[in-house]
């Protein structure tokens, strides 16, 4: 079953280098574990979803610029997440504050064509039947 996901989730991107915590902001009203619950809306870049280091993507206009310049070498550049839409599927039957709760096999997609998953929800009480 689906767990959901609070702050301290463990996010990886599929070009980045190193997975990282999700942020989720403490006044977030529903907690599990005594840590704020994430919804589908929790993916503004570097405000909820963090650098995950180095980006490998070539569609990341610095990676290709660097690559260019490295005469077609790949060179990773530092990661800043483009996310510009929510979180999915999430668990649409459990709403905080009117929200869709983020859950664990729920993916968001960078601009640079990486696909942001959760490898850890942060807590381990908190389920859905989806």
């Amino acid at each position: 079953m689906p767990q959901l996901v609070s702050l301290g989730a463990v996010l990886s991107c599929s070009f980045g280098s190193a997975p990282m915590p999700m942020i989720v902001p403490p006044e977030v009203p529903v907690f599990a574990d005594m840590l704020p619950l994430a919804t589908i809306f929790d993916f503004v870049p570097l405000e909820n979803i963090p650098s995950f280091g180095l980006c490998s993507s070539l569609a990341n206009p610095e990676v290709a610029a660097a690559t260019a310049l490295a005469e077609g070498v790949l060179t990773p550049m530092p990661c800043i997440p483009v996310t510009t839409s929510p979180w999915f599927p999430g668990a649409p039957e459990v709403l905080l504050e009117g929200m869709p709760a983020l859950c664990t096999g729920s993916m968001c997609l960078c601009d640079w064509l990486g696909e942001i998953e959760i490898d850890e929800p942060g807590q381990e009480s908190a389920i859905t039947n989806s």
